[in-house]
């Protein structure tokens, strides 16, 4: 099993959704086959239509804000010592993460294929604060499922998305969170996929979900790579690219146009949430080293029991609080293109601290994970290898929890 040159990786699956024969697929009920076959010939169709990228480049250029901005950290490479390390800053985008992206062109497709409703799943919130602000931009109704516990956790994205004019459907089964969300939402799709485009809000689920976000994230990476070779005149010998892990939508997009470099020239490093110190529990399937199961429409590496059910995960972060993880990062591990660690809730607040008090950017806690093991190893090397860490979230909406725990908010 290898990753093919050439092809977007998107598209590297067989007739049945699978990414390396076992990751991925479609496991839908009969009531959704024809309209995921419909959204699958829709898309196929619309991201070879250059009027369609036409349009979609024009609003993440004039309402996203593409290019988000590449800049040295230089007070926390000094501080660190070792190796450069440079942030993108994608929380710079409208509305403070990279899940602009995939909403906006959700509600793009959405508009194309005549529906007037849009429903979308969300954990820390910038999946549905992001939908409800695209819905709002494009005329379309939207119902956000969202899991009662991470209401009470994100109330500055929730508040969000009641202004934008979105319903909050709260989930209080389960853990209460984004795996129950998710759930939740699918389930509403099958009984309105006539009137309404489910978005779902990282790359999982059926396939088709998981290549619509993916070829939609991807813009951050290639605006990095301009970037990186404005900046360097080529793309450095050693560059290591840190992003957080939860469904995988970030660290995927933040990846892609770099999928063709050797892993010994350009390292992917995806960091999962390890949750409390000291606790059992987690969200971190790949670096665990979890079984392959099933989870909402897709076979992927899953924290289950020994008996093969879905189990409880928990950290800090509600953005990477998530059982599962796409294919596409399962396909990455098993072909070795990418390495996988985890960082403890403990860690990513550290990080979160150090970053903030240095630099003029204050990632969310999602970031602050990939943040705390970039700082981890930074000094072990010189200052030839590149880090790059993708900011892809503000911590405005986790200003109660950092305040709660580290007693003081830095902004």
């Amino acid at each position: 099993m290898k990753i093919r040159k050439n092809i977007p990786l998107i598209d590297q699956h067989d007739k049945f959704g699978f990414w390396g024969e076992k990751f991925g697929g479609s496991f839908i009920p009969e009531t959704l086959k024809k309209p995921v076959e419909d959204l699958t010939n829709l898309f196929q169709k619309l991201r070879k239509d250059k009027n369609f990228i036409k349009e979609r480049d024009y609003y993440f250029k004039n309402w996203v804000g593409a290019p988000t901005p590449f800049i040295k950290l230089e007070n926390l490479t000094k501080h660190l010592g070792g190796a450069q390390i440079w942030a993108k800053v994608v929380s710079e985008a409208n509305g403070g993460a990279h899940k602009i992206y995939n909403a906006t062109v959700h509600c793009l497709i959405a508009k194309k294929a005549g529906k007037k409703y849009v429903v979308g799943d969300t954990g820390a919130g910038y999946a549905g604060k992001m939908l409800s602000m695209a819905a709002k931009k494009f005329g379309l109704k939207c119902k956000i499922f969202m899991g009662a516990k991470d209401i009470k956790r994100q109330k500055p994205n929730c508040d969000a998305m009641k202004k934008n004019g979105a319903e909050i459907v709260p989930v209080y089964t389960g853990s209460q969170t984004l795996i129950d969300a998710v759930s939740e939402c699918m389930r509403y799709w099958v009984s309105n996929c006539d009137t309404t485009h489910m978005c779902v809000g990282s790359t999982v689920g059926p396939n088709i979900f998981v290549k619509i976000c993916g070829w939609s994230t991807s813009q951050i990476s290639r605006e990095l790579a301009i970037q990186i070779k404005k900046e360097f005149g080529t793309i450095p010998k050693k560059l290591k690219l840190f992003n957080c892990v939860g469904g995988g939508s970030s660290s995927f997009g933040f990846w892609n146009e770099f999928m063709h470099y050797n892993k010994k020239q350009v390292e992917f490093i995806g960091v999962e949430a390890g949750g409390p110190k000291n606790s059992k529990r987690h969200a971190a399937p790949l670096t665990e080293n979890s079984k392959i199961g099933v989870l909402h429409g897709a076979m992927q590496y899953v924290v289950q029991d020994n008996e093969g059910q879905i189990e409880e995960t928990e950290s800090i972060s509600a953005g990477l609080d998530y059982s599962g993880v796409s294919p596409l990062h399962c396909f990455l591990k098993d072909t070795k293109r990418a390495r996988y660690t985890s960082a403890t809730d403990e860690e990513a607040l550290s990080a979160y601290e150090l970053v903030s008090s240095l630099e003029s950017i204050s990632p969310s806690l999602e970031p602050s994970h990939a943040f705390a093991e970039a700082i981890k190893i930074a000094p072990q090397y010189n200052k030839n290898t590149i880090f790059c860490v993708n900011s892809c979230g503000d911590s405005y909406k986790d200003k109660d929890i950092i305040k709660s725990r580290l007693g003081k908010y830095i902004r």
